[in-house]
């Protein structure tokens, strides 16, 4: 005590020269943080401006290589528009006198950057033009596409150099593609003249900027159009002003890469990419400015460095108060440690700590407050006093102001009653020093004998044998134990405050195919990866729960409207559409999630959960990776649903289906060239039901891969049928959805069931969609040509109704188009629908494919399709699809058309 009077004492700390030797560290910590702070920020500061500046190079060349991509596409759609055209204008040329003028007015020419549109002649004069030619057309045969279609007989499109055009007067490029007389000689050039910039629209919604590049070079090293921003457009045009150099053209690969200034004519760096059009003679290629690319990133560099200035200031101010009150507090520790020193005594004294306490009444008897009269060292240690310390000290001077009016009710209730006890855990402002505490409160004479006993480490182990009870062990989420307790008092609070609650259910999709491929310690850190991925996308108010293999649910309190409930779910399903990257690689797994209101849905847990369950299975039945709200009717349809996938299930085990034959004819004989088996399914309770009502359950749950082995197996049956019964068989067609050739393999099974019935593969047809020619997907591409080296012919089914491009139609190299029943209908209704029939005929021929119009229901529409001179016709007029019997006596009338039009429609 002397020495700590003598530290307090002015001048005190001049006769304590070891103070600043031993607290120096501590004194001196600031400082040094503050500067280490400071460099690092710098250093940061710096060190992501430079990686900004790279990250901004890096997306810049990145959305060069994706614009001059998506560029080449738009030119490769632009010019194969334009491939068509001439193909189309060759076609009618050579079979008959085409007259552009008045295929002009019915609207075949309707986009504005046709400069012309002409047939020249052998002379070369031009001869017919969606524009006037005027009375003398000038001659064109010192044209170089003039000479060479003349002088070779290359039917391929050409494309030339920008030249002003003879008959238009305009700067253009000319698109060009020989004419042949029936014995093969020049029989004149099919032309179509585009002004260059037509080809710069691209640029309206491209996101180029203000002063972006779009330039077309010919892979003959010519440049063909370039423009720089919309006032480039107009101002360099195809002049070539806009690019001063010429690429080399050995990177063609989408590379990018930034080319100086003085290749350009606003001498303005830019980072470019060049892509080749493929099937076309063309490069297209983009320019970003980096001016322009950059402006952001200079701004926030000057921001960044502004803070960083602003930061160091702060730190040095910081760094001065934080030294003065460092060495203050030092100064007050040091004069602590010499007061403990001076009373430091033994702390253990026995488990329990006891002491008495005396009451302390006012004037009118009320007890006031009480005193400490004894205690043991353990009692004096749990307030972290010594036993001196504590004797004498009041209840109303250890505790504080806040807790000893609740302290005092403790010891007056025992001292009424003679005895109190309780486990409590210490509040906030206690003065003792740990965290649980049992008490005994036994009245002895006018005041209290008290023990106290640490219970702290016990009611650890009960929280943690609760955690466990109620946590779940892989993902540290709570379990199905703690939802069933939590869930029930949630929809109790929900509904004295009136409001909504939100129960989400949520499924991973193809989990098991996790599981199964990579083993359980995956499908662990993948269930671990998406508890930590749902808890990051939900709010802070809410709850993710882990029911159980790969279910979890979520609990969203409060909601105020359903679109509260719609976000979250949306976040969920959003965040499930990224891979998780696990030890063994990359896993994409999405998430079907079902949705229950409170009250809405139901008004108790079990209710909620089993809706939310019943959302979920219709998200996954539409597609998964999506959410459902429930819906009353939900649980009938899933019941129906159900029963249906039961039922098309036992009809596969039990062979419930049949095929019907519908006939395909020639259009101008009406000879019998084919039919297509359609799939019927004979419901034992239902009846006959058609394709529809079943196929698409069928692709959805993978049992199309059975019921398509099915009808390949009965088509070659019946085919072998026919064929030993000494019929004039024709070829049978049958459908092969994309499932079968994404999941099965096709052209083993097709092979397998032609040799198990000794059928000649001649006599099998396969058609196809066009969803399944969209991209580039070479195992496809490959198993169709498997099938057509087998001597199997391909068609085209449904076509118009999907997308697929002419380059597409030449790769595949099949057989021939079924053109969609849709725009067979419009034939007799509008012009339109006739141009259209007649333009895809027109590609088809071109390509060596024949062409059948489906939905052919009445004999105008014969006749048109014969005056268009269509391969093939199929439909209701004809015949309606029959079973095997009555299709064995369409194959032995052979000519089919209906009685009353058999003498007229052949004519026709």
């Amino acid at each position: 005590m002397n020495s700590t009077r003598n530290a307090l004492r002015p001048g005190g700390l001049l006769r304590k020269p070891d103070f600043l030797k031993q607290n120096i560290l501590f004194i001196a910590v600031w400082p040094v943080l503050c500067l280490l702070l400071g460099i690092f920020m710098w250093v940061s500061v710096l060190a992501k401006s430079a990686e900004d500046h790279r990250s901004e190079e890096r997306s810049a060349s990145q959305e060069a290589r994706t614009l001059a991509t998506a560029y080449a596409q738009y030119l490769t759609r632009s010019v194969e528009q334009i491939d068509h055209l001439t193909l189309l204008v060759k076609y009618e040329w050579e079979n008959s006198l085409l007259s552009l003028e008045a295929l002009a007015e019915q609207g075949l020419f309707p986009i504005d950057r046709y400069a012309l549109v002409t047939v020249i002649g052998p002379e070369g004069r031009p001869i017919t033009g969606n524009r006037p030619l005027g009375q003398l057309p000038p001659l064109v045969t010192d044209r170089e596409y003039f000479v060479f279609h003349r002088e070779n007989r290359s039917r391929e499109l050409r494309i030339s150099a920008p030249s002003t055009g003879r008959v238009s007067g305009r700067q253009v490029i000319q698109f060009t593609r020989r004419l042949e007389k029936s014995d093969g000689s020049f029989d004149g050039v099919v032309l179509v003249s585009v002004e260059p910039l037509s080809f710069s629209s691209f640029y309206d919604g491209s996101g180029l900027g203000k002063s972006g590049l779009l330039a077309i070079i010919g892979t003959d090293g010519v440049l063909r159009m370039s423009t720089i921003g919309d006032v480039g457009r107009k101002a360099a045009g195809h002049d070539g002003n806009a690019l001063r150099k010429m690429p080399a053209l050995d990177r063609l690969d989408g590379s990018s890469g930034l080319l100086p200034a003085d290749w350009f004519a606003d001498a303005r760096p830019r980072f470019s990419s060049m892509v080749a059009l493929g099937t076309y003679p063309l490069i297209a290629m983009v320019g970003l400015a980096e001016e322009e690319r950059f402006a952001p990133y200079w701004q926030t560099r000057r921001n960044n460095m502004a803070m960083a200035t602003a930061g160091t200031l702060f730190l040095f101010l910081f760094a001065v108060v934080a030294t003065l009150l460092s060495a203050r507090l030092a100064w007050r520790k040091h004069q602590e440690a010499e007061v403990q020193e001076a009373y430091r005594l033994a702390t253990e004294g026995g488990n329990e700590g006891f002491y008495m306490l005396r009451a302390m009444r006012d004037k009118s008897g009320t007890i006031v407050d009480f005193e400490v009269v004894d205690c043991n060292v353990r009692g004096a240690s749990f307030y972290g006093l010594t036993r001196e310390q504590f004797v004498g000290a009041k209840s109303s001077v250890l505790n504080s102001a806040e807790y000893f009016p609740v302290l005092m009710q403790t010891y007056c209730s025992a001292i009424e009653s003679g005895y109190y006890e309780d486990e409590i855990k210490i509040p906030p402002g206690s003065p003792i020093k740990i965290e649980w505490v049992h008490r005994r409160l036994v009245r002895s004479g006018t005041g209290l004998a008290i023990t106290f006993r640490d219970i702290s480490q016990i009611k650890a182990h009960e929280r943690e044998l609760s955690r466990m009870a109620n946590e779940d062990a892989l993902t540290a989420l709570p379990n199905r134990n703690w939802l069933s307790k939590y869930l029930p008092q949630a929809l109790e609070n929900a509904r004295t405050s009136g409001n909504m609650l939100a129960l989400l259910f949520v499924d991973l999709d193809n989990f098991k195919n996790v599981n199964d491929s990579l083993g359980h310690s995956a499908g662990d850190e993948l269930l671990h990866a998406a508890a930590l991925r749902l808890k990051s996308v939900v709010r802070p108010t809410d709850h993710v729960v882990r029911l159980g293999g790969d279910e979890f649910t979520v609990i969203l309190e409060p909601v105020e409207q359903e679109d509260d409930a719609a976000a979250v779910a949306g976040r969920i399903a959003e965040a499930f559409h990224h891979p998780f990257d696990l030890a063994r690689g990359k896993n994409f797994v999405s998430a079907s999630i079902g949705v229950s209101l409170f009250p809405h849905d139901g008004l108790d847990a079990e209710t909620l959960l089993k809706h939310a369950d019943i959302a979920m299975y219709q998200a996954k039945s539409e597609g998964k990776g999506q959410f459902r709200f429930y819906e009353a009717s939900l649980s009938e349809m899933l019941k129906s649903r159900l029963d249906m996938e039961r039922a098309l299930q036992q009809a596969l085990l039990q062979d419930q289906f049949v095929l019907h034959y519908q006939p395909r004819v020639s259009a101008t004989t009406g000879e019998l060239r084919a039919m297509e088996a359609l799939v019927r399914w004979q419901h034992p309770e239902l009846g006959l039901m058609p394709p529809l009502s079943f196929i698409p359950l069928a692709e959805e749950t993978g049992l199309i891969l059975k019921l398509g082995e099915i009808v390949m197996e009965q088509a070659c049956a019946q085919i072998a049928r026919w064929t030993t019964q000494g019929l004039p068989v024709v070829p049978v067609s049958i459908n092969v959805s994309p499932y079968q050739f994404n999941h099965g393999d096709v052209r083993e099974t097709i092979a397998a069931c032609l040799a198990r019935h000794n059928v000649r593969p001649e006599l099998l047809e396969i058609e196809i969609t066009e969803s399944l020619m969209i991209g580039e997907q070479e195992e496809v591409a490959a198993e169709l040509s498997a099938l057509r080296a087998l001597g199997i012919k391909l068609f085209v089914d449904d076509f118009g109704t999907g997308y697929s491009s002419l380059s597409q139609l030449q790769r595949l190299d099949l057989d021939g188009l079924k053109i969609d029943r849709a725009f067979t209908a419009q034939l007799c209704t509008s012009a339109e629908g006739e141009v259209f029939f007649r333009a895809i005929m027109s590609m088809a021929h071109a390509l060596g494919m024949s062409v059948v119009a489906e939905g052919v229901e009445t004999s105008e529409q014969l006749h048109v399709l014969q005056s268009l001179s269509c391969d093939e016709i199929q439909g209701y007029y004809i015949s309606r699809p029959v079973p095997a019997e009555e299709a064995q006596v369409l194959m032995q009338r052979r000519h089919l058309w209906p009685v009353a039009d058999a003498a007229i429609l052949p004519a026709a």
